[in-house]
């Protein structure tokens, strides 16, 4: 490789390089990056003096802050398209994610008809339909589509909520990214927007949440303050639950609950149609602590649970008794139910016993993992990553359940008439299938909403295997490995770890473009997560999150003993809490890996908890104001634990400038670190998306350019030749 070097100089005086690169089969040298300067700053926590050189790119309304991101895209741009078969790359990616396939999502019945989001490439973001058969989901009249008010893809649908009666719709629309969320009411009929927008309904730190009355006259809904009603600092935070009639004006709307709630409150909100009594579940933050309240038809309110009772998750059974999740004396979880929440609170009686598999609970707008018909209950189970629908009596007795695939995930539970269900279904190698379970005659039945795919697996294999961490804990390892890959070869290790989330089976056809090219991944479900229940977060959250480090190192050095990879062919990638698990990885174990990508992540653990949603993190990760804490996060913390001349992996880093969830600060910083800690090391690349946030609902357009410049980086330095696909 070749390389011209071009040096200029920034307005602030400081040396800036940028490069061309021209490929030669001779050598293979590195650029050096834009310049970052230093400001040096101490802060002193419990005795402890932090230095801290690159405070001064936390602020990003100055000038010089912007003037930096930019060289930086610049230098990213520059070495990302100068890499080998970029364009060819490109071709393959935008062949596979632009495919004119159909997908759906969140699907809905109300009113005898089928509401869903549709997924249509090459349109830029998914829209809301109506349908009346499950079988003809092409018949279908288009309710809000968010490319035709926004054709640079920027708007989209955070969630919506139709009426019980089908004839309205909910809709929390937010753009750039942000997730602040207003809520605008659709004539289900007209496809017209009716009544009155409800502002600040959903943020990108509490989240939203909304309930339609019985006779669909108004709703419940969370309410994050507005202008004028707290600092601004304060106005994502102090989330409440209010109701709107419609066609009033929603300054007037009534309060409900929530003047004692945490500062971090998470509201979710659900309405019984057949009593109109409301249930309110409150998190506090994001640590998975709750509490429950019930308002009865005239309108008292009554608490049943409270943060620490170990009672997770609530939702209403078709007679307005109540059926919860609690982890009192069950650690994977068990079921009770509450026979009149309302005037007898505290009783509670058992319904299903603990099992050796884990209760799934759902929080945050997400379908429901536990769910009551009219003589059902249907309960998911989380198996160490694979998840499964098992079904009940409602006196706990086990039933026929529905046709699954191994290995594999589910969700989108959604009621139909009597005890029918549907829910979506699908694996590592095998597209999200939608189905009905006909519950009369335990029969699964495939819909049309299943999705396809252009590319198929049936030239990969799935194995699940076990490392063993550095405390014995046995760490499940999902290969998903192309039968053409014999002995050690190019690997991409995936990893989390964090909030309690799984990490379940999934297709993702983008992926072929690695297991086309014989590049093996992997995903590893490591403490932190639920895969095994409660303890199983728990032994990774807080003062114990080294062990999530531990068992992502665990799974990675299984891989390279058992043959699969080797240190010089393995990258590490994850996004988020996962992004911290990629710098804690990459600092701890700087020559593990040959290259890392990491996406949205958090790197300064002592500055995390002042940005936005750094609150709402701390029942996750702690505060610097606990001394126990401060030290834990002190050892692990990516920024701090970088050192000056060690030869760290060639690493890119992606953030999106509207990022709600993690200050787009933590990737500067960290970058600017690691850059000054190496600079004649491998590269270090920073890509800042302008228009985004923390990717869930990022445009398609934008999402093929992250993908081409991830697969192009991960081939070149992992050693893949990238060859044109052959027909099959």
């Amino acid at each position: 490789m070749i390389h011209l070097w071009i040096r200029r100089c920034s307005t602030a005086g400081s040396a800036a390089v940028i490069w061309l690169v021209l490929f030669a089969p001779t050598h293979n040298t590195h650029a050096q990056p834009p310049s970052t300067a230093t400001s040096p700053t101490v802060d002193r926590y419990h005795g402890v003096d932090v230095h801290d050189d690159y405070r001064w790119l936390e602020d990003w309304s100055d000038p010089k802050v912007q003037e930096w991101s930019e060289l930086q895209n610049a230098y990213a741009r520059q070495t990302l398209d100068a890499l080998p078969a970029v364009e060819a790359i490109r071709a393959r990616v935008t062949e596979i994610m632009s495919a004119r396939l159909i997908s759906y999502a969140n699907v809905h019945f109300a009113g005898g008809k089928y509401f869903a989001i549709k997924n249509q490439p090459p349109k830029e973001q998914s829209f809301l339909i109506r349908f009346d058969d499950l079988q003809n989901p092409d018949q279908a009249s288009i309710l809000f589509d968010p490319n035709v008010v926004d054709t640079d893809g920027t708007t989209s649908i955070d969630w919506y909520e139709p009426s019980p009666d089908g004839k309205w719709v909910a809709i929390s629309i937010s753009t750039g990214g942000s997730e602040v969320g207003d809520v605008s009411v659709f004539d289900t009929s007209s496809g017209m927007r009716v009544f009155e927008v409800v502002p600040r309904v959903n943020s990108g730190t509490a989240g939203g949440d909304l309930a339609w009355t019985p006779n669909s006259d108004g709703f419940y809904y969370t309410r994050h303050p507005r202008s004028g009603e707290r600092d601004e600092a304060d106005l994502n935070f102090y989330q409440q639950l209010f109701f709107h009639e419609l066609g009033t004006d929603s300054a007037n709307d009534r309060f409900e609950l929530g003047t004692d709630f945490p500062r971090i409150a998470e509201i979710e909100v659900e309405v019984n149609d057949a009593t109109g009594r409301v249930l309110c579940n409150v998190q506090d933050g994001d640590g998975g602590q709750f509490s429950h309240f019930v308002r009865s038809a005239a309108g008292r309110w009554v608490q049943f649970s409270q943060f620490g009772d170990k009672l997770v998750q609530a939702t209403f059974e078709p007679n307005g008794c109540v059926l919860a999740i609690t982890r009192q004396d069950a650690a994977r979880g068990r079921i009770v139910r509450l026979p009149d929440p309302v005037n007898d609170p505290r009783k509670q009686v058992p319904v299903i016993d603990e099992d050796t598999d884990t209760v799934v609970t759902s929080f945050y707008h997400a379908p429901p993992s536990l769910l009551a018909t009219e003589d059902r209950i249907y309960v998911t189970y989380q198996l160490g990553g694979p998840s499964q629908i098992r079904v009940f009596d409602l006196h706990g007795q086990p039933l026929p359940a529905p046709t699954q695939l191994p290995i594999s995930s589910v969700g989108g539970i959604e009621p139909l008439s009597g005890n029918d269900i549907l829910f979506h279904n699908a694996s590592y190698v095998q597209p999200t299938q939608w189905l009905h379970f006909d519950a009369a005659n335990s029969e699964t039945i495939r819909t049309a909403l299943s999705s396809q795919s252009n590319v198929d697996f049936d030239d990969v294999t799935v194995r699940r295997e076990f490392a063993t961490s550095k405390d014995g804990t046995q760490v499940p390892v999902n290969i998903i490995r192309p039968e053409s890959a014999t002995g050690a070869g190019p690997l991409v290790l995936y990893g989390y770890g964090g909030y309690g989330i799984n990490l379940t089976p999934g297709f993702k056809a983008a992926n072929k473009v690695l297991l086309e090219q014989g590049v093996t991944y992997v995903v590893a479900n490591i403490r932190g997560g639920g895969e095994f229940g409660e303890q199983w977060h728990l032994g990774g959250n807080l003062t114990n999150k080294q062990n999530v480090f531990d068992d992502f190192y665990s799974a990675a050095t299984h891989l390279i003993e058992k043959g699969y990879t080797t240190s010089d062919q393995l990258a590490i990638m994850g996004g988020s809490n996962g992004g911290l698990l990629m710098g804690a990885t990459l600092t701890q174990h700087p020559d593990l890996a040959k290259c890392v990508v990491s996406s949205v992540g958090i790197y300064d653990m002592l500055r995390v908890e002042l940005s936005p949603n750094g609150s709402f993190n701390i029942p996750e990760f702690g505060t610097v104001k606990n001394p126990d804490h401060f030290e834990a996060m002190r050892a692990y913390s990516p920024f701090h634990n970088v050192r000056d001349t060690v030869e760290y992996p060639a690493t890119i880093f992606f953030t999106g400038a509207n990022d709600p969830r993690v200050d787009p600060m933590q990737s500067r910083k960290m970058t600017g670190r690691m850059q000054a800690a190496n600079p004649g090391g491998l590269p270090v690349l920073l890509r800042t998306s302008a228009n985004s946030g923390h990717g869930g609902d990022t445009g398609l357009s934008q999402r093929i350019e992250e993908a081409v410049d991830r697969n192009a980086f991960l081939f070149y330095h992992l050693g893949v030749d990238y060859q044109q696909p052959v027909p099959r």
